[in-house]
């Protein structure tokens, strides 16, 4: 669900990068399809990667709680899954187990799909959101549910975006980070526990590279390389070494070294020298430590060098290596680990022999990922 970034590859997900669109990447996708955002045209669970058509021009994904978004080498937009909040930006609140296209612009760049509501930036850079909306998640300033795109203000200098659980975080071309929507844990990091309907910068700075919403929480990253975060803390997710929730930024020790990062109950990161390390919630070892202990501060995962892309879901965890093969661990309820069984694995598990795995993302209980 949380969407990453990282820093001076953000773009690769985008346009360009494939040359053409029959060079581009492969849709799949496993784990818990109840409401079908697996894309697969049915509502069978599958524990291990099954691709979703034949089609191999996908360039962005972004799994929600129970939807899916993705991005065609061609700009247009695609949604399926769980549409009871109009999440899907079709214009109705049904639910659809296969790929729709959205309207019939070729535009669309990011994509992010939060609980219930999602947010993207088009390639004029401006803001879009639909979806639930009853703590103004879509910073539209009203509590208006939407089942089609809607443009957030008028500006065109929006870069990233990650929608959460009911609140909003994005980033502007000039460095600066905006938050809006619920904020009953200051995850909105103003401060203070209102709940914003319109985007709010936090703070003045204009050194902000990438950032990822959780739950309740948030983590960013700036472009020194240090590594911050606020909002709920209750199982050390933020990664002070307390269990005390902020309502303001906080950095995470002294060092300069972070890259990648996402959260949902529990925290990963990358640093710069490819190092992974986790801590927070770690009940079904998402954490990858082999055992089951919450960490309220980082722990390294291994002693590898070759981490490259992360991500969170419920309770669980998905990661990229640089040599292209894909890793999971945690709870493996309804497969979700993709390693063709049900068992939960405290450490990382390697899904499958591939080593073409591109990017990642999680849902609650499901996956999406493109691969080469």
């Amino acid at each position: 669900m949380p969407t990453i970034f990282t820093i001076g590859a953000a773009s690769a997900r985008g346009f360009g990068l494939f040359g053409t669109a029959a060079g581009g990447p492969a849709l799949w996708s496993w784990g818990k399809n109840y409401h079908g955002p697996l894309g697969l045209g049915n509502t069978t669970y599958y524990s291990s990667p099954k691709q979703v058509g034949a089609l191999t021009t996908w360039s962005e994904v972004s799994a929600g709680e129970q939807f899916s978004l993705a991005v065609k080498s061609d700009g247009t937009l695609w949604s399926w899954g769980y549409n009871n909040f109009g999440q899907l930006g079709l214009g109705n609140i049904t639910s659809y187990s296969s790929p729709k296209q959205v309207g019939a612009l070729t535009a669309w760049f990011k994509v992010s799909g939060g609980q219930a509501h999602a947010l993207s930036v088009k390639t004029d850079g401006t803001l879009w959101s639909w979806g639930a909306n009853s703590r103004g998640q879509l910073g539209l300033g009203n509590a208006t549910i939407y089942s089609s795109p809607k443009q957030v203000g008028a500006l065109t200098t929006w870069s990233k975006v990650s929608a959460g659980e009911e609140f909003s975080l994005a980033i502007k071309t000039d460095g600066t980070l905006w938050a809006w929507g619920l904020n009953s844990s200051g995850q909105l990091g103003l401060g203070n526990v209102t709940v914003r309907s319109s985007p709010v910068q936090v703070g003045a700075l204009t050194t902000w590279a990438t950032v990822s919403t959780g739950r309740y929480n948030s983590i960013a990253v700036k472009t020194d390389g240090t590594l911050w975060s606020w909002g709920r803390n209750n199982f050390g997710q933020l990664g002070l070494g307390n269990i005390t929730s902020y309502s303001s930024p906080k950095q995470v020790g002294a060092l300069t070294a972070w890259s990648t990062v996402a959260t949902f109950r529990a925290t990963l990161a990358i640093k710069t020298d490819g190092t992974l390390w986790a801590w927070g919630d770690n009940s079904s070892g998402q954490l990858g430590l082999n055992n089951l202990t919450n960490y309220s501060s980082p722990k390294q995962v291994g002693a590898l060098t070759n981490w490259s892309k992360i991500n969170q879901g419920l309770i669980f965890s998905v990661s990229i290596k640089t040599d292209g093969t894909l890793w999971s661990w945690g709870d493996n309820q309804a497969g979700v680990l993709g390693l063709g069984n049900i068992t939960n694995y405290s450490s990382p598990k390697q899904v499958g022999a591939l080593t073409t795995w591109f990017t990642v993302d999680a849902g609650e209980r499901f996956v999406l990922t493109l691969k080469t």
